[in-house]
Protein backbone atom coordinates (compact mmCIF):
# COMPACT_ATOMS: atom_id res chain seq x y z
CA UNK A 1 0.00 0.00 0.00
CA UNK A 2 2.65 2.03 1.00
CA UNK A 3 4.56 1.69 -2.60
CA UNK A 4 1.42 2.55 -4.43
CA UNK A 5 0.49 5.85 -2.41
CA UNK A 6 4.27 6.53 -3.45
CA UNK A 7 4.00 6.20 -6.68
CA UNK A 8 0.46 8.21 -7.06
CA UNK A 9 2.15 10.59 -5.55
CA UNK A 10 5.14 11.03 -7.93
CA UNK A 11 2.55 10.13 -10.99
CA UNK A 12 0.81 13.68 -9.46
CA UNK A 13 4.09 15.47 -9.27
CA UNK A 14 5.28 14.45 -12.66
CA UNK A 15 1.51 15.51 -14.41
CA UNK A 16 1.98 18.17 -12.42
CA UNK A 17 5.28 19.52 -13.79
CA UNK A 18 4.48 18.00 -17.29
CA UNK A 19 1.41 20.61 -17.68
CA UNK A 20 3.00 23.52 -15.54
CA UNK A 21 4.89 25.35 -18.61
CA UNK A 22 2.34 23.77 -21.12
CA UNK A 23 1.24 27.22 -23.16
CA UNK A 24 3.69 29.52 -21.31
CA UNK A 25 6.54 31.25 -23.56
CA UNK A 26 9.83 31.39 -22.24
CA UNK A 27 10.71 33.89 -19.93
CA UNK A 28 13.04 36.96 -21.04
CA UNK A 29 16.26 35.48 -19.47
CA UNK A 30 19.43 36.20 -20.73
CA UNK A 31 21.43 33.18 -21.31
CA UNK A 32 24.93 33.32 -23.04
CA UNK A 33 26.21 31.66 -26.34
CA UNK A 34 29.86 30.00 -26.92
CA UNK A 35 31.23 33.76 -28.09
CA UNK A 36 30.44 35.17 -24.72
CA UNK A 37 27.29 36.25 -26.01
CA UNK A 38 24.34 37.44 -24.10
CA UNK A 39 21.36 36.39 -26.07
CA UNK A 40 17.55 36.79 -24.41
CA UNK A 41 16.35 33.12 -24.85
CA UNK A 42 12.47 34.09 -25.47
CA UNK A 43 13.62 36.41 -28.34
CA UNK A 44 14.54 32.52 -30.36
CA UNK A 45 11.15 31.22 -29.97
CA UNK A 46 7.60 32.46 -31.77
CA UNK A 47 9.92 32.44 -35.34
CA UNK A 48 7.82 30.53 -36.86
CA UNK A 49 10.02 27.29 -36.44
CA UNK A 50 8.96 24.71 -33.60
CA UNK A 51 11.92 25.20 -31.02
CA UNK A 52 12.92 22.31 -28.93
CA UNK A 53 15.38 23.45 -25.71
CA UNK A 54 17.36 20.55 -23.84
CA UNK A 55 19.24 21.90 -20.66
CA UNK A 56 22.58 19.22 -20.09
CA UNK A 57 25.41 19.75 -18.29
CA UNK A 58 28.69 17.92 -19.04
CA UNK A 59 28.66 15.71 -16.05
CA UNK A 60 25.31 14.04 -17.33
CA UNK A 61 25.37 10.65 -18.76
CA UNK A 62 21.84 10.88 -19.86
CA UNK A 63 22.28 14.51 -20.83
CA UNK A 64 25.14 13.78 -23.45
CA UNK A 65 23.52 10.04 -24.97
CA UNK A 66 20.40 12.04 -25.38
CA UNK A 67 22.05 14.50 -27.50
CA UNK A 68 24.04 12.13 -29.09
CA UNK A 69 21.51 10.50 -30.46
CA UNK A 70 19.21 13.72 -31.03
CA UNK A 71 22.06 14.74 -33.44
CA UNK A 72 21.52 11.99 -35.99
CA UNK A 73 18.01 12.53 -36.39
CA UNK A 74 18.60 16.86 -36.22
CA UNK A 75 19.51 17.63 -40.23
CA UNK A 76 16.11 15.93 -41.06
CA UNK A 77 14.48 17.47 -38.49
CA UNK A 78 15.85 20.53 -39.48
CA UNK A 79 14.92 20.39 -43.39
CA UNK A 80 11.47 18.12 -43.16
CA UNK A 81 9.62 20.01 -40.26
CA UNK A 82 11.51 23.35 -39.87
CA UNK A 83 12.93 22.64 -35.97
CA UNK A 84 15.35 24.70 -34.11
CA UNK A 85 17.98 22.58 -31.58
CA UNK A 86 18.96 24.77 -28.76
CA UNK A 87 20.89 23.00 -25.85
CA UNK A 88 21.12 25.06 -22.74
CA UNK A 89 24.08 24.18 -20.73
CA UNK A 90 23.77 24.19 -17.01
CA UNK A 91 27.52 23.68 -16.31
CA UNK A 92 28.50 26.66 -13.72
CA UNK A 93 31.02 29.09 -14.98
CA UNK A 94 33.81 26.97 -13.65
CA UNK A 95 33.49 24.47 -16.10
CA UNK A 96 32.41 26.71 -19.48
CA UNK A 97 35.36 25.32 -20.87
CA UNK A 98 34.67 21.44 -20.46
CA UNK A 99 31.09 22.30 -22.43
CA UNK A 100 33.85 24.03 -25.42
CA UNK A 101 35.18 20.65 -25.57
CA UNK A 102 32.32 18.63 -25.04
CA UNK A 103 30.76 20.21 -27.46
CA UNK A 104 33.86 20.58 -29.92
CA UNK A 105 34.29 16.92 -29.84
CA UNK A 106 30.71 15.85 -30.01
CA UNK A 107 29.94 17.31 -33.75
CA UNK A 108 26.42 18.42 -32.45
CA UNK A 109 24.87 20.50 -35.12
CA UNK A 110 22.79 22.35 -32.37
CA UNK A 111 22.69 25.98 -31.21
CA UNK A 112 24.67 26.40 -27.53
CA UNK A 113 24.04 28.10 -24.47
CA UNK A 114 25.15 28.48 -21.55
CA UNK A 115 22.99 29.22 -18.20
CA UNK A 116 25.88 28.96 -15.81
CA UNK A 117 23.93 30.85 -12.63
CA UNK A 118 21.06 28.31 -13.82
CA UNK A 119 18.85 31.43 -14.15
CA UNK A 120 17.06 30.30 -16.98
CA UNK A 121 16.95 26.25 -14.67
CA UNK A 122 15.25 28.24 -11.92
CA UNK A 123 12.42 30.28 -13.66
CA UNK A 124 11.50 26.94 -15.55
CA UNK A 125 11.31 25.36 -11.98
CA UNK A 126 13.14 22.21 -12.79
CA UNK A 127 15.14 20.50 -10.57
CA UNK A 128 18.16 18.79 -12.73
CA UNK A 129 18.92 17.70 -16.19
CA UNK A 130 18.35 16.37 -19.03
CA UNK A 131 14.98 18.45 -19.32
CA UNK A 132 13.50 19.32 -22.67
CA UNK A 133 10.61 21.79 -24.07
CA UNK A 134 9.12 21.81 -27.04
CA UNK A 135 7.77 25.15 -28.32
CA UNK A 136 5.55 25.67 -31.35
CA UNK A 137 5.71 27.93 -33.89
CA UNK A 138 3.63 30.94 -32.44
CA UNK A 139 6.50 30.15 -29.18
CA UNK A 140 4.34 28.89 -26.82
CA UNK A 141 6.06 25.92 -24.52
CA UNK A 142 3.08 23.07 -25.71
CA UNK A 143 5.17 19.92 -24.07
CA UNK A 144 8.68 19.53 -21.33
CA UNK A 145 9.88 16.16 -20.78
CA UNK A 146 11.85 15.28 -17.79
CA UNK A 147 14.97 12.47 -17.81
CA UNK A 148 16.07 10.52 -20.95
CA UNK A 149 15.94 6.88 -21.80
CA UNK A 150 16.68 5.20 -25.43
CA UNK A 151 13.58 6.17 -27.68
CA UNK A 152 12.40 9.32 -26.08
CA UNK A 153 14.14 10.93 -29.41
CA UNK A 154 11.11 8.80 -31.42
CA UNK A 155 8.83 10.26 -28.85
CA UNK A 156 9.73 13.78 -29.81
CA UNK A 157 9.77 13.49 -33.59
CA UNK A 158 6.25 12.50 -33.07
CA UNK A 159 5.34 15.32 -31.47
CA UNK A 160 7.21 17.76 -33.81
CA UNK A 161 5.64 16.01 -37.14
CA UNK A 162 2.23 16.82 -34.91
CA UNK A 163 3.37 20.38 -34.89
CA UNK A 164 3.85 20.42 -38.49
CA UNK A 165 1.01 19.12 -39.17
CA UNK A 166 2.84 16.02 -40.53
Amino acid sequence: MKKLIVLLFSLTISMNQLFAQDGKKLPSINVTNMAGEKVDISKLTGNGKIVIVDFWATWCIPCKKELNNISEMYPEWKTKYNVEFIAVSIDDSKNTAKVKTTVDGSGWGYTIMLDPNQDLMHALNFQAPPYTLVIDQTGNIVETHTGYVDGDEFLLEEKIKELAGK
